[in-house]
């Protein structure tokens, strides 16, 4: 069997040809970016479609403030809209939509936790983790049809496949990234936000809050592993070199104040 895996495995990779993580981890992925943009757009445009959008025009300017400091980090055309739900939630999809509620910023408090938070998510796109999701559980299985399956997020196949484009919550399934994939976007995430001017020392007090967040329990946010115990560690050991980052921004004038 472990045999079979591993041919399968080669014939796939040599399909996909080689890809690699901003990290340098060797990924799997079988989908095109422009099949992954469009489930992207189908998937944000579902979501607006369902949840209310906020109208205040301060916590918008704000949040756009944030967000449009990373995305400068990445390039490309993004999107960002903030919805009013109460949950501590952010999100990002492929084709440059970022998704912000509005209970996020009550754990968020400063501009450096919520630029923590949008940096791990645009991470999330930057890296491909939905792409290698998407790959391994439905590519050969339902190809194309994919599209139709985000077309109709209440449907079994459309609710899996909105969790593996990481809005699952919204739907009522939650299929977290691994525990792999969060580290990485966390690590990739804090130098976005430090080459943004941000303070990536923030970043620890942000999953504290977290962890602090519905009466200890983590929001849906974090339902997935590292711990916060280990997050906040292996985020610890980063801050050093992010602080190097934030400085040579900050001396090129990247200075965010979002207010």
């Amino acid at each position: 069997m472990k045999f079979l895996l591993l041919i399968l495995s080669c014939v796939f990779g040599l399909l996909a040809g080689c890809a690699t993580s901003p990290t340098g981890r060797s990924q799997l992925m079988l989908m095109p970016d422009s099949q992954m943009n469009q489930m992207g757009l189908q998937a944000f445009d579902n979501i607006k479609g369902k949840t209310p959008v906020e109208s205040n025009r301060t916590t918008n300017q704000y949040v756009q403030c944030v967000a449009n400091a990373i995305t400068r980090e990445v390039r490309g055309t993004w999107e960002v809209v903030v919805f009013k739900d109460d949950s501590a939630n952010a999100f990002a999809l492929p084709g440059g939509k970022i998704g912000v509620n509005t209970g996020l910023l009550k754990v968020a408090t400063n501009q450096d936790q919520l630029a923590t938070v949008i940096g791990h998510e645009v991470a999330h796109v930057q890296a491909h983790h939905s792409n290698e999701r998407v790959s391994q559980q439905f590519a050969v299985k339902q190809g194309i049809g994919l599209i139709n399956a985000v077309a109709s997020p209440s449907s079994g196949t459309g609710q899996t496949l909105m969790g593996l484009l990481g809005v699952g919550a919204q739907y009522g399934v939650l299929l977290p990234y691994s525990r792999l994939q969060e580290s990485e976007a966390d690590l990739i995430g804090l130098k976005y936000m430090a080459r943004a001017g941000f303070d990536p020392r923030e970043s620890t007090r942000l999953w504290t809050n977290m962890g602090r967040a519905n009466s200890g329990q983590p929001p849906e946010f974090l339902s997935t592993h590292p711990s916060h115990g280990t997050r906040i560690s292996d985020l610890q050991k980063a801050i050093p070199e992010a602080l190097q980052l934030q400085t040579r921004a900050q001396q090129r004038g990247k200075r965010p104040a979002c207010r």
